[in-house]
């Protein structure tokens, strides 16, 4: 029997994933296009709670699919659609243009951060 211990989960009409390897923002998002998928993007608390499962389960921060617009502080879904959920850190985000890329925090809240550090993939499908 093939036992995937909760690695893979799902949130309303998405199931998500985890390889556990831990990459850059453009390997992960590779990655999960590889795989079929694109890097978990939480819509709502359902799947901010079912990411985060993944990421205490792991124990590690993770990249999501979100990103800085061309207007500082200004973030979107990697589609280039504007959020319509947002779970930010108190006092984040607080990059201004210096950190594009968002990651999840291991209490669920979210972080705008650089993205050439490395943080787990988690694909959403």
């Amino acid at each position: 029997v093939l036992a995937l211990n909760g690695k893979i989960r799902e949130a309303g009409k998405k199931m998500l994933a985890s390889n556990g390897k831990q990459v850059d923002f453009g390997s992960a998002l590779q990655s999960c296009k590889e795989a079929g998928g694109t890097l978990a993007t939480p819509t709502n608390e359902e799947e901010n709670k079912a990411i985060l499962g993944i990421v205490k389960q792991y124990n590690r921060y993770a990249y999501l699919g979100i990103k800085e617009g061309e207007t500082l502080g200004q973030f979107k879904y990697i589609n280039g659609m504007p959020l319509n959920y947002t779970k930010w850190h108190r006092y984040e985000p607080n990059g201004k243009g210096r950190e594009k890329c968002v990651e999840m925090y291991t209490d669920g809240s979210w972080n705008d951060k650089k993205c050439n550090l490395h943080r787990l993939t988690i694909c959403e499908f």
